[in-house]
């Protein structure tokens, strides 16, 4: 790549076969990051060394630092599948993308809970989403924004767009954040712990023990610990309790999550673009999931080129039910604050 010092600048090159659906197939696909804060710089550099994409915009009011943050990943793109950078403050620059990530959004504080965030966050969903609706019509929306179950379930009246469409990262950092600490403790990888938290993104989350697996053993029933202990109630909760308070110690002691949510956006985006159908525990509006109703949260669900596909009904046992239907009670009370 040149010295180009012009972010807008692209490079073209013959685009790269990418993996669907059991085939290879050639595609010219386009993400859209919306934000170019920490999250969505991480974000855009997540997907690009992975080759999620062909072609990536970003779009931020910030003009000087949407293209400076696009410029310095794209002059890294020579270590990386093929693929263009582009900034811009102009909304155009998302036109006709294939998924449009949102990660703009009031920036957490110490000691601010994500639901404290709703009312100014709501109001640049307000600015933000008709005219990016507008240049991609025909994109899946991907919320990153906090709190992300009151955006998605508020940006999706505001946006007019399907459900299936218009879906929030939801769990999915938290259930990575519940198989590291799980695998940490029982002294295997993380690729082999199966175990979702699902509900809010935030204080109410409900981790599934009940259906936590370790390889093909049942979480409950996996005995001693590398440690030497067992996963009784009182190493369960303070697993849990370390899932909840991580991000509130990561922005205590750098000011903002931004790496693993990049990553974790990234296996979304990855997910919908080759057409996996992965299970992922994402935000959705739901209806009549489990009882629950009027509200987005997280739930394990088929994921897609498509969208979303099938929310899955786990068997749950009643005290996970119960904490299901207080963390929707929870989220459902703060939209309900601001008319929705």
């Amino acid at each position: 790549m040149s010295d180009n010092p012009n972010p807008e600048a692209e490079v073209e090159a013959t685009p790269v076969p990418v993996v669907s659906s059991g085939k290879v197939t050639e595609v010219n696909t386009k993400v859209s990051v919306i934000g170019a804060g920490a999250v969505g710089s991480a974000c855009t550099y997540a997907m690009m060394i992975k080759g999620v994409a062909r072609h990536y915009a970003m779009y931020d009011i910030a003009e000087d630092k949407v293209k400076a943050e696009a410029l310095d990943i794209a002059q890294g793109s020579q270590f990386a599948p093929v693929s263009t950078v582009v900034g811009s403050s102009d909304i155009e620059v998302i036109k006709d993308s294939d998924v449009v990530v949102v990660t703009a959004g009031a920036k957490q504080k110490p000691g601010q809970s994500r639901l404290d965030l709703a009312g100014a966050t709501i109001n640049i969903m307000k600015n933000i989403l008709p005219a990016a609706v507008e240049q991609a019509p025909n994109a899946i929306f991907l919320i990153v924004s906090n709190p992300v179950d009151v955006v998605t379930y508020t940006g999706l009246k505001i946006s007019g767009m399907s459900p299936d469409r218009f879906f929030g990262s939801g769990t999915v950092l938290d259930s990575s954040r519940l198989r590291y600490l799980v695998a940490q403790d029982c002294g295997v990888a993380p690729q082999t712990v199966h175990a979702y938290i699902v509900g809010e993104h935030g204080d109410s989350e409900i981790p599934l023990w009940s259906s936590a697996m370790i390889g093909a053993v049942p979480l409950l029933q996996w005995g001693e610990t590398a440690s030497g202990k067992t996963l009784d109630d009182r190493e369960r909760e303070a697993i849990h309790r370390e899932v909840v308070n991580s991000a509130y110690k990561i922005i205590d002691g750098k000011g903002a999550t931004n790496y693993a949510i990049g990553l974790s956006v990234s296996h979304i985006v990855s997910t919908i673009l080759r057409d996996e159908r992965r299970v992922l525990p994402v935000s959705s509006q739901l209806n009549d999931w489990l009882g629950v109703s009027n509200v987005a949260m997280s739930v394990p669900t088929v994921v897609g080129r498509d969208g979303l596909g099938r929310r899955l009904v786990p068997v749950v046992t009643p005290r996970e039910f119960e904490g299901l239907r207080a963390s929707a009670d929870s989220i459902r009370a703060v939209a309900a604050k601001f008319g929705y």
